[in-house]
Order: C-alpha cells, then structure tokens, then sequence
C-alpha cells in the first residue's frame, strides 16, 4: 500500500467526519464513528499508562495512533485495504501523523507556517512529529 493511497484514505476520513480544519477531532472520532465505519470506543477506559507523555501534544498522538489501529482492522479498514499496516509500528505510526495533520490540510497553509513549531500549535501535535510530516512530504 503505498502514502498516496493512505493519504485518500485519511481524505475520506476528514470528509466523512466534516472536519475542514485542525485540530483533528480524534476523540470524537474514536466515540462516534458513523455507522458501519468501526465500532465506537470509550476513552475514559483508557488507562495512563496507554499515553506517552513527552510533550503537551503527546496524549493527542498516543490517540492518533490507537485510532490508526482501531480503523485498520475495522472491516472498513479492511475493505480499503489497510490490513497490513496493522503489523507495521513505522507505517501505522505514519498512518497517524496522517490523520491528525492530513496533507492537503498542511498545503493549505503558508509556506512560511509549514515549519515544525507552527504546525505543532495548529495541528496540537509535538514539534518532532510535525518535523516527520514535514519531512513525508517532500
């Protein structure tokens, strides 16, 4: 499966969840998926030790990425063909960083704002993993 693929994919997401604009509603989006997408979750059963918490961001990411996993091995996951990412920490880990900074989300900003600590405080994500986007999409 190849970024572009994914990228569609996460673009879809966005469009299903009418989000246009960052902060990317993770939460919202693991609570109340709409019908048929994958079942919803409840995030107050979490535990703390579940959240890696390096940076004020980070519980945001340590989301992204349980919502990465929970959509690729949903059956509408699996219909879009992203069961292999499930064994993969790299490609989920970038299936993440996707879905809480969506390319086309970035593009729309200035080019002067597509630097790591800009992205950090739109997107609510840690400044290193602004700076792996960054780097994706060159």
């Amino acid at each position: 499966m190849d970024d572009k693929h994914i990228e569609k994919i996460t673009q879809e997401i966005c469009e299903t969840f009418q989000v246009y604009a960052p902060p990317i509603p993770i939460e919202i989006m693991l609570q109340q998926p709409p019908t048929g997408m994958w079942k919803e979750l409840d995030i107050t059963q979490l535990s703390g030790n579940f959240m890696r918490v390096t940076d004020r961001y980070s519980p945001r990411m340590s989301l992204a990425r349980m919502l990465a996993r929970h959509i690729v091995s949903s059956d509408w996951g699996r219909e879009r063909g992203l069961q292999g990412t499930i064994n993969d920490p790299e490609k989920l880990n970038k299936f993440a960083r996707m879905l809480v900074m969506p390319e086309e989300m970035i593009m729309g900003l200035t080019r002067s704002s597509r630097n790591p600590k800009t992205m950090s405080l739109h997107f609510e994500v840690p400044e290193d993993e602004a700076r792996q986007r960054l780097l994706e999409l060159v």
